[in-house]
């Protein structure tokens, strides 16, 4: 029981939901009995203990807007000024809300309408929350800024003020950075998307009691992988052909990654003689004709002409579960997948811009454009960078958290390529293996410290692969 509990806790934890979906689950909550009032004291309160830890007595400022945000903002005030720490509230705007009305009316301290005269050490951005659509005033802009100039540690509530929480998008230039986000209730997008998850500095999940929400996004877990049974041979634990192209460099760096992410056996298809492959990596002219594939890597250094075209249907008519990256991605075109074949394309962000205009996908957002890229090919869609996301064909959705910057190096690329392939191999479904992948090339990333180069990345797949044991 305390165990289904636990993981109960977990999955609610790691939620991810656009505005809408928020708005829905507090709907619900408020339904099964819960007030407006009491849903604002939580958060507040639940806030306000993080930012009492940070604080450790020193003077805090509170930037309240006029809606739940800033209703939110007069109850952290009053639950620190009643810890005993010293709080100047800033309300430009006086509350529209009922709650946050009186939240207001609750604060047994004074307000000032202007920031000009308020000082202390750490300032707390409850201005507007996630409903934000529109930029700030140029009004409101320059008091959080100056605000923000003045106080030497920075707390957004829920999400930084300006931000487009569905997208991610700096809705105004020259927002200011954060040390410290409070997330309410669940986080939402664009805590974990670019430009704007770079400016939050640390993030935190204040929970407010929100149930599981069926279509929700989730946050990336730790991979789930095991041992390989008492049993087992190379064949059983899944052989994986990697597919050599014009640039076999490439692909012999897939096929390291792909050598240590599980899978029992890693052939290189090449139809030339390769000098530099380790010596422990078969190479074999005829790799994708072995019935005993599991599953096949294409892409990776394989060229655009009409022979790499030609590999490409080769790979893709084995019928095998494959991983589509790199080159393979500029020659695929719509109507080369067989339907019902599991397929993980890894595109970055050009790549997955040019995917979409070959399987004529109107979208925008980088989100958006991988569940109707997913759902319009039927592939596992990895749109990658430095705010990963995963979409399944059935709109399953996952976000990475940030992995280490050190990966924006040449070669990386293939590496994830590989691991995703090798978690094919031993049977992963798609969607899983590629959540699988992207934890351990983020992992491997992590262990490696940096600067690396790919090849030392591979090196390190292993070492994560033993830390999910």
């Amino acid at each position: 029981m305390l165990q289904r509990a636990s993981k109960r806790v977990t999955l609610l934890n790691r939620q991810i939901l656009t505005v809408a979906q928020m708005q829905a689950a507090e709907q619900a909550l408020i339904d099964a009995g819960t007030s407006v009032d009491a849903l604002m004291l939580t958060a507040g309160r639940g806030a306000a203990e993080w930012i009492w830890r940070v604080a450790a007595g020193r003077s805090v400022t509170v930037l309240c807007g006029p809606g739940n945000n800033g209703g939110d903002g007069y109850v952290i005030a009053e639950t620190l000024r009643a810890r005993g720490l010293p709080v100047n509230v800033v309300a430009p705007i006086a509350p529209k809300t009922d709650a946050a009305k009186k939240a207001r009316r609750n604060l047994k301290s004074g307000v000032m309408t202007s920031g000009k005269d308020a000082h202390g050490d750490i300032l707390v951005d409850c201005l507007f929350g996630s409903g934000l659509s529109r930029p700030l005033s140029a009004e409101l802009l320059l008091v959080l800024r100056d605000l923000a100039a003045r106080h030497c540690y920075r707390i957004a509530i829920d999400l930084p003020s300006g931000v487009s929480s569905d997208s991610g998008e700096l809705l105004n230039d020259t927002l200011p950075e954060y040390d410290l986000t409070l997330a309410l209730g669940a986080w939402k997008y664009a805590h974990w998307l670019m430009p704007c998850s770079a400016r939050m500095g640390v993030k935190k999940l204040v929970p407010i009691g929100v149930g599981e929400v069926g279509d929700a996004a989730m946050l990336l877990d730790k991979a789930v992988v095991t041992a390989p049974a008492f049993d087992a041979h190379k064949y059983r634990r899944g052989l994986c052909v990697v597919v050599a192209g014009s640039m076999p460099g490439a692909s012999v760096l897939a096929s390291m990654s792909a050598m240590h992410a599980g899978a029992g056996y890693v052939k290189l298809h090449s139809r030339v003689t390769l000098g530099h492959a380790p010596t422990d990596l078969v190479v074999s002219e005829d790799a994708l004709a072995d019935d005993r594939a599991a599953s096949v890597l294409v892409g990776p250094g394989l060229g655009r002409d009409d022979e790499a075209r030609a590999l490409l249907r080769q790979a893709l008519g084995t019928g095998k579960p494959t991983v589509l990256d790199a080159d393979a991605l500029h020659v695929l075109s719509p109507g080369m997948v067989p339907d019902g074949m599991p397929v993980i394309a890894t595109p970055h962000e050009g790549e997955l811009e040019a995917l979409c205009k070959s399987f004529a996908v109107i979208a925008s957002g980088k989100v958006t454009k991988a569940k109707a890229l997913a759902a319009a090919s039927g592939m596992v869609v990895v749109a990658k960078g430095p705010d990963t996301c995963i979409a399944a064909p059935d709109g399953r959705v996952c976000f990475a958290p940030p992995a280490s910057s050190w990966l924006s190096v040449a070669g990386t690329g293939d590496v994830l390529a590989g691991i995703a392939a090798s978690r094919l191999a031993t049977g992963s479904p798609a969607f899983e293996a590629a959540c699988q992948a992207v934890w351990l090339h983020g992992e491997a990333a992590r262990l490696a410290q940096g600067p690396f180069t790919a090849s030392e990345l591979a090196g390190k797949v292993a070492e994560a692969y033993a830390a999910c044991l």
